[in-house]
């Protein structure tokens, strides 16, 4: 499982009816929306992407789209431990309809996600094998239940030689992950789909360069990363001796750089 959500969807009424009836999500509409979502903040449009490759964006771009009673938007910042702690604009645009957080990062295990109905927080779920259960309010809603019974019980295959150990949660975040984003957005991104799915391939999402004009600009964050990694050296390698001590190797004589050739 590999699939990765930040996004967040503001609807009318039923999130998966209103995305099926989508069509092309007109684009100074949603121009407008992204302004309301990011005041003062620098707005220039890029390259846009489809719903299924567009919940997880790179950093510094958003997806969005803005229908007659739906909006989405794809951010990595609304990735928080603590859905609870969403910023209060964005609940506060969800007054008199239903907003959807989905959030999930597979290289931790990580997911998260809340219901908020017109404005209120109905439930919130955020946990991960590391960090137990992050964040649980509200009832569990029906397709958390099979879960939280028993009956999705994590699978763990052991290294090769070793026994497996149990897993740190009564399931796998990430396959209530895709049945949460099925549930609640009528899509899957991994596993196998089933007839009534929404074809997330066929939704376009505009792409949009944003930046807080209050932040740490990206160029100079980049040139101070580049600088930590030029002083950290060339990196050493170690092999384990005979007695179980570590035995330094020859240094390499040179390193690479992320986002360099």
């Amino acid at each position: 499982m590999g699939a990765k959500t930040g996004f967040l969807v503001y609807a009318d009424g039923d999130v998966p009816g209103l995305l099926r009836e989508a069509g092309p999500a007109h684009l100074a509409r949603t121009a407008g929306m992204m302004r309301l979502f990011y005041p003062g903040w620098e707005i220039e449009q890029s390259e846009g992407a489809t719903l299924w490759d567009g919940v997880y964006p790179p950093e510094g771009t958003v997806y969005a789209a803005s229908w007659p009673g739906l909006e989405v938007i794809g951010d990595q910042r609304v990735m928080i431990d603590f859905p609870s702690q969403l910023p209060e604009h964005l609940v506060a645009a969800s007054i008199g309809r239903r907003l959807v957080l989905h959030a999930m990062h597979s290289v931790v295990d990580w997911l998260a996600f809340a219901v908020w109905e017109d404005g209120r927080l109905v439930r919130s779920l955020s946990l991960s094998p590391d960090s137990g259960i992050i964040e649980n309010i509200g009832e569990p809603l029906s397709f958390e239940l099979p879960y939280w019974a028993g009956e999705r019980p994590a699978e763990v295959v052991p290294w090769p030689d070793e026994d497996a150990e149990p897993y740190p949660l009564p399931f796998h975040p990430l396959e209530l992950g895709e049945d949460a984003l099925r549930a609640l957005c009528g899509f899957v991104l991994e596993g196998r789909p089933q007839p009534d799915d929404i074809d997330a391939a066929s939704i376009r999402l505009h792409g949009f360069r944003v930046q807080d004009p209050h932040g740490p600009d990206p160029a100079e964050r980049d040139a101070a990363l580049q600088r930590a990694m030029e002083a950290m050296g060339p990196p050493r390698f170690f092999s384990l001796g005979p007695d179980g001590s570590l035995i330094s190797n020859a240094t390499a004589s040179s390193c690479v750089v992320p986002g360099r050739w």
